[in-house]
This record gives structure tokens, sequence and C-alpha cells, in this order.
């Protein structure tokens, strides 16, 4: 079993029309770091993860402790040659291909999605909701990550009125962290109605300082159980680490074709909205999606019901 992003993606496949792209992933599943838990190569972290758990109850600095402990965890041979077989098979890069050190950076970015489970703002709100915290479970997606031109993110029901006829979507330049992270600066920001999507109206210009650019790369992304728990928002809780550092670059808008061409950022906004509007219809409910430009095509990179 998986978590709520990874089969979102895969519902998404085959359904959206053939102008969306959704980007290649695979997932490892519930269960998959129990496992490697358990392996006898990794009985030495298990057994010191059991005493720093029995004594969070009490001291949640121990919180910090079992992060590093998960970051100890030896990769069984199995799991390795599995997710190699599943990667090459759906086309992705399969990181030791490029060395041993580019392995281990992929093994480590897959640990701390997993040990992202036991951060502070993760634990204390599932002692908020009186959730028990071992009741979460943690998949990781392993997600071919987009170079993209823009990212953005589409409420299909304008979250400011409330309006359910009118989309409302926020673009930046580069990938999409500096949208939904803690960045300085506005995005690009406008509204389009659903009965009329050939025409965007912008609300605001961005002004972001910088965006964040990457090769070919491959990110994993945390996807637990805690969007399906019932009075529980684990949206947003846990981390997706990918396995480059992205490039921060200065932006000048004064080139930036969504600024200065009308008709490109006409189209780059209708095209935005209109993948809303198609996966609302597929779901039949408003929802959050998040995705990116890429030489003009869309990308959808995951949904969720909009809150």
């Amino acid at each position: 079993m998986v978590g709520a992003k990874s089969r979102n993606i895969s519902y998404l496949k085959g359904k959206v029309p053939s102008w969306i792209e959704i980007p290649t992933s695979v997932a490892l599943p519930f269960g998959v770091f129990e496992k490697v838990l358990n392996e006898d190569l990794n009985r030495e972290v298990a057994n010191k993860l059991q005493l720093l758990n029995k004594n969070l109850a009490e001291e949640f600095s121990a919180l910090r402790q079992i992060r590093r402990t998960v970051l100890q965890l030896a990769a069984p041979p199995q799991l390795v040659q599995e997710l190699k077989t599943k990667m090459q098979s759906s086309g992705m890069p399969w990181p030791g291909d490029e060395g041993v050190r580019r392995w281990e950076q992929a093994w480590m970015a897959i640990k701390k999605v997993w040990a992202s489970k036991w951060n502070e703002r993760a634990y204390f709100s599932t002692r908020k909701v009186k959730l028990d915290h071992d009741y979460l479970c943690m998949a990781v997606l392993v997600q071919e990550v987009i170079n993209a031109d823009y990212a953005f993110v589409i409420h299909t029901t304008n979250p400011s009125s409330r309006d359910s006829s009118e989309i409302y979507a926020e673009v930046v330049k580069g990938l999409g962290e500096t949208l939904v992270g803690a960045y300085p600066g506005r995005a690009l920001s406008f509204i389009c109605k659903k009965n009329d999507l050939n025409t965007p109206q912008v609300l605001g210009y961005p002004s972001k300082p910088f965006g964040l650019f990457i090769k070919r790369s491959i990110i994993f992304r945390s996807d637990s159980n805690g969007e399906d728990l019932e009075g529980y928002a684990g949206a947003g809780l846990y981390d997706s680490v990918p396995m480059d550092e992205e490039e921060k670059v200065v932006l000048d808008y004064s080139t930036d074709p969504l600024i200065t061409d009308d008709n490109f950022r006409r189209t780059i906004l209708s095209s935005i909205a209109r993948a809303g509007s198609v996966i609302e219809e597929l779901y039949g409910s408003p929802q959050d999606i998040e995705g990116v430009i890429r030489d003009g095509k869309v990308y959808v990179v995951q949904t969720r019901p909009q809150m």
C-alpha cells in the first residue's frame, strides 16, 4: 500500500489528455521501512530506535536522535536490486549507474524521508489531535524531477472568495520550492473562469528575487498515510528530498516572456487553468494541484483534495 500522492499519480496516468504529462515515478510502499529495520544487518539500529521511542513520551529531545539513528540504516541488497529493476523498467535513471557515491546519495535521501516521520512539527501535530504516532506509515514516491521553466499551484475553487466557478493559481519561475516554501517575494497570481479558460486574468505580477533550477534528477517524496487519516491534516508535514541540490539563480523579469509577451503569458496561464479544470472533473471535487511547465508542456506532479 502507498499514500495519497502515489495513488493519485497512478490514477492520473492514462486518464488525463495527452497534452498533460505525468512525470515517471515508482514507490517504496508502506512497510518497507519496517522490513529494512528488521533485517539482521540493522539489528543495532533497531534496538537503539526501540529504546529512543520508549523515552520519547518524556524526552522530546529524542526526536532528533531518532532521526539521526534512522540515517544509520544499511540498505539490504534485495531492496537495492528490486528498486533498481523497478526504476530501470520504468525508464528512470538508476543512480548506481553513475557510481557508488550516487547510490549512497539516493539511499540517504530515502532515509531522510523516512526519518521525517519524527520531525517536531509532525510529531506534535499528532499529539494535538490525540493520534497515536505509531499509526503513521511512510511510503516514498520516487519521482523524476523535471527541470522546470515555471512551477505552479492551482486551486480549482478560488480559496479567497470560495467561488467554485473560478480557478485561482500562482506561478513562479523555476522549481516549485520557492512557491510552496518560505521564500521571499510574490508569485504571479491569476484567476480564470471555468467557462472561459482562454481568458486568464492576472491579479499580481511576481517579485521573487531568485528561482531554483536543477538538472535532470530524482526526488524522493514523502507519502504518508497522514492525508488519509480522519481528523489529521498530514499534507506538508513530512520531507521530500531531492537527490541533487538546486541552483539558485537571480531572476531578471525584463527578459521573461511570461512578463513581456502577452500571447505567451495567455497561452501558459490558459494551459495551467485547463489542466486544473480537467483534473477537477476527473475527481469530481475541488483539487489542490502542483505542477511545472517545461518547453511549453504541462507536467502535473501531484494533486490532492482542496481543503
